[in-house]
């Protein structure tokens, strides 16, 4: 049984906006499918248009509501703990920090997670309303547009407070997404030092291409500490691409990510790269294995927003439970396997997962 607290998520919390759009309004406003990015200036009209033209949905902790939007306690990092935490069963094993305006949105979002078991620590903005995303889904597909807001105003005094400082101390996993270094990496440098200081395992997402394009500096100084390297076969490759090594090849990919310097020694590298519904590949000690993924009926395809997160998430509940890779993979593939079937990241009160 997992300890209260053993694992630990950093990010930025957002209230997913989200509905089944159409082509034209993809367009309109510059989206492509399977992609995440920061909102700029063009984007900001959309988060009220999404609510005006499509049927939306409001979804609070699994519950359907019939208003004008869906809003749902979503985010990279949030997901994956929350996911889990449902796995583990085990209230309060799983820990959050993040920053929350101090709104409704940010009530309703203390209140979801803590339904959930998640034990948040979020740090409260007065003058900045709670972060959102925009879920775009047209055809299963999803596109991401984030609107940082207080998700943006995250700081590293927050995390020093000895009551949240005492979170980091008692974790012995730590997870954090990439998209953390767009918002605090002087918290994050923290956690990873601390984390190598005291053979403790931390693992981060390459999140998405933009990050690995446009954070590459702070996300280099990120890599020594990590034990486990969460993406799928797109950001991989912009990855590869950035970085000069001029191959296509994930499982080659994996590897060169795998081999980046440690900072610490303690534990070796592992990356762990998924490809939909192809084989993840797993790269350790030189080598590359390659699991494949229960294949889903398109007819049962709901929605694929939150199926990396919710892999990732299904990954650490097993690998905190102390299973071998190929139980953490399995964890992994279930966890997406339910969410994919359902609207955002939701999931069933318990999960049958043996």
């Amino acid at each position: 049984m997992a300890s209260e607290g053993v694992l630990l998520g950093m990010g930025n919390p957002l209230l997913d906006v989200s509905a089944v759009v159409d082509q034209a309004f993809l367009e309109k406003y510059g989206i492509t499918l399977n992609n995440a990015i920061l909102a700029e200036d063009k984007h900001k009209p959309m988060y009220e248009e999404i609510g005006e033209k499509f049927n939306v949905e409001y979804i609070a902790g699994g519950t359907a509501l019939d208003l004008d939007c869906w809003v749902s306690d979503n985010c990279a990092t949030q997901n994956s703990i929350k996911v889990a935490q449902w796995m583990l069963q085990v209230p309060g094993a799983t820990s959050y920090m993040g920053c929350i305006g101090k709104d409704n949105f940010g009530e309703e979002m203390k209140k979801n997670s803590k339904l959930a078991g998640v034990n948040v620590h979020y740090y409260e903005d007065e003058t900045t309303p709670t972060g959102t995303c925009a879920v775009c889904v047209l055809g299963g597909e999803r596109s991401l547009v984030a609107n940082l807001a207080a998700a943006n105003c995250y700081k590293s005094e927050h995390l020093k407070r000895p009551e949240n400082w005492a979170l980091v101390e008692k974790a012995k996993y730590i997870y954090i997404a990439g998209f953390f270094l767009t918002v605090s990496p002087d918290s994050i440098q923290l956690v990873a030092e601390h984390a190598a200081a005291n053979n403790k395992i931390f693992s981060m997402n390459l999140s998405a291409p933009f990050i690995c394009e446009f954070f590459k500096d702070v996300q280099e100084k990120a890599l020594p500490y990590t034990d486990f390297v969460f993406g799928n076969e797109t950001e991989a490759r912009t990855f590869s691409k950035v970085h000069g090594w001029e191959t296509d090849n994930v499982e080659e990919i994996a590897l060169k990510i795998s081999q980046w310097p440690k900072a610490s020694g303690t534990h070796k590298r592992i990356t762990v790269i998924t490809q939909g519904a192809d084989p993840v590949c797993v790269a350790e000690d030189g080598k590359v294995k390659k699991f494949p993924v229960e294949l889903l009926p398109k007819e049962k395809l709901v929605d694929t927003n939150g199926a990396g997160d919710a892999f990732v998430g299904g990954f650490l509940s097993q690998l905190v439970l102390e299973k071998p890779i190929e139980e953490c993979v399995r964890g992994g593939c279930y966890a997406a396997n339910v969410v994919i079937q359902r609207s955002g990241c939701t999931y069933p009160e318990k999960p049958d997962f043996h």
